[in-house]
Order: C-alpha cells, then structure tokens, then sequence
C-alpha cells in the first residue's frame, strides 16, 4: 500500500515539473497561460475544495460557519500582506498589477500549500481503501500539471529570477510527495481539515481573481483570454468529474 502511494506521489512530482518547464518555455505566450491557469483556480476552488470542505462538515455534521471564517481569512491574508507590506506598480490604467518578488513567493507558497494538501488527499483516500486512492490519485496527477505552471507563472509575473522560480517549483512538486507520506503517518481530525481547506481555498480564489486573471489581460484583453479562462474551469470541472 505505502508503496502505491510513494508511486502516485512521484507521479504528481514529474506532473509538476513537467507543468512549470512548460510555463518557462512558453513566455512569450505567458498572458494566455495565464488566462488558462486562472480558470483552473477557479475550477479549483469551485470543484474540489468547496465540495469536500461541505462533505466534511456533513459527515462530523458541524456547521460551515468555522470554515468560511477560515476561508475570508485566506483571502484577506493574502490582501492584507500585498496592501501592507509589498511594492506596488501601475502598468496601465486599467489594471493594476503587483511586481515584486515577495508577492509571487507569498502566492506561490500558498499553492505549496495546496499542493501538501493534495498529496494528503491521497494519503487519506488510500486509508478508505485502495479504489478511492487510485482516483484521487488520477485526479491530483491530472491539475498538479497546472499547479506547476501556476507556480512559474506567479514567480514570473513577480520579477522573481529564473533560479528562484526553479526552485520554487521543485518545493511545489516535492509538497504532495510529502503530504502523502505524512498522511501515512498520521490521521488529520476532520474538523481541522475543515479549517484547513477554508484557509487555503481563500488563499487560492486570491489568487486566481486578483493576481493571475487581471494579469492576463494586463497588456491586451481578448476573447481568446476569456475562452481560454473558460476552458480552464471546464478542464478541473472535467477532472473533479472523473475523480468523483
């Protein structure tokens, strides 16, 4: 069994790698990738997260008041660090962007985060039994290609150097590799979870609506943007389909 799970880890290793080494080749073509990732947040946050924040608050029959607490707190941490803290810039009149490394370590870490969460994902559905692993498992392996991509992306954006987002982007793809293991190990109590998925999936929906999709068409909107935003939510509904 541990095995299986130490296989499928390293699969969503090679997953995002291969996603991030297509970011890093593709910039010239970043602000589509850009408009495709930000629908895959979206899906994310929509698909995965919010449904299995609800089906864990149903099964320990808790109300879900804790964790969209936990959730406004994702998001407003997220605001807070780059109203407060970070450098901000005015590329145009209409959209106004954020380039400073610190702001695309602080969103990438949130999606090492998200990527811990994944592998623990799969560590708890082995521990249901071995068919729900395996789906899981597809599913992960399937959208940690986008959150490779993702994690280039916002280092790039940022002003970060290529050897920082190299290595941000190993960290983002060892993240699920770990959660697994450690999901081996230990039991995570479903009330804790709850919180825990709140806060990240505040984190990520910050991500996606205020710093990757007004990138996307910081230099020039277009419908073919929109649709690619658009084929990015239908990917991850697709995916949260085939893993349900």
């Amino acid at each position: 069994m541990t095995l299986t799970i130490v296989a499928l880890a390293f699969a969503t290793f090679i997953s995002t790698i291969i996603g991030g080494l297509v970011a890093l080749k593709n910039k010239k073509h970043i602000h589509k990738i850009l408009g495709f990732t930000a629908g895959v947040l979206i899906g994310v946050v929509a698909f995965e997260l919010l449904p299995e924040i609800f089906g864990v608050l149903e099964s320990i029959k808790s109300a879900p008041t804790g964790a969209m607490i936990a959730l406004v707190c994702g998001f407003l941490a997220l605001h807070i660090i780059e109203r407060s803290i970070l450098i901000h810039h005015t590329k145009d009149d209409h959209y106004p962007v954020h380039h400073h490394p610190h702001v695309g370590m602080a969103s990438a870490a949130a999606l090492i985060g998200h990527s811990f969460l994944d592998g623990v994902g799969i560590g708890l559905a082995f521990q249901a039994n071995t068919a729900i692993g395996v789906a899981v498992a597809i599913a992960v392996i399937a959208h940690d290609f986008t959150d490779g991509l993702n994690t280039v992306n916002l280092m790039l954006i940022n002003k970060n150097k290529r050897k920082k987002t190299i290595g941000f982007l190993i960290l983002d793809a060892l993240a699920p590799v770990l959660g697994a293991l450690s999901a081996t190990i230990i039991a995570i109590p479903d009330s804790a979870l709850a919180i825990y998925l709140g806060f990240f999936t505040g984190f990520l929906l910050y991500i996606g609506a205020s710093e990757i999709l007004p990138e996307a068409h910081a230099k020039k909107s277009s419908y073919k943007t929109i649709l690619l935003t658009i084929f990015g939510v239908l990917f991850m509904f697709t995916v949260s389909q085939l893993a349900g």
